[in-house]
């Protein structure tokens, strides 16, 4: 069975959003200038920069754009490859295809039988 194991919000202010989820909820969020991106811990990590806590998941921030309009949830799969065939087998449709993240894997996103745009990790 594949798990959520990230979850992305799409932002219009960063500097807004993080002080508006810092503040509240105590995340510690980072910027990532090299892939424009902001990586959002709700959970301490391990050496592997996965999460201690059983069942928690950490998440990030980027711009807000078409293919990503609202939250995100991220499913790991075997396969990223593999998983966007199904996807596209079952009535869904691929928004962004397989990218690479050197020496972390690969992410893709997808959307739904209704609609809905959620990603897909694949583990180097």
């Amino acid at each position: 069975m594949d798990k959520i194991v990230h979850f992305e919000i799409p932002v219009d202010d960063l500097a807004r959003a993080k002080g508006f989820y810092g503040s509240i909820f105590g995340w510690q969020i980072d910027d990532v200038p090299d892939m424009d991106y902001t990586i959002v811990r709700t959970v301490g990590v391990d050496d592997r920069q996965m999460p201690k806590e059983p069942g928690a998941i950490n998440g990030g921030m980027m711009q807000r754009s078409d293919d990503t309009p609202s939250p995100v949830l991220t499913i790991e799969v075997a396969s990223v490859d593999d998983a966007l065939q199904r996807v596209e087998a079952a009535g869904g449709k691929v928004v962004r295809s397989k990218q690479a993240i050197p020496g972390m894997g690969a992410f893709a996103y997808f959307k739904d039988s209704e609609g809905n745009t959620l990603g897909l990790w694949e583990s180097a």
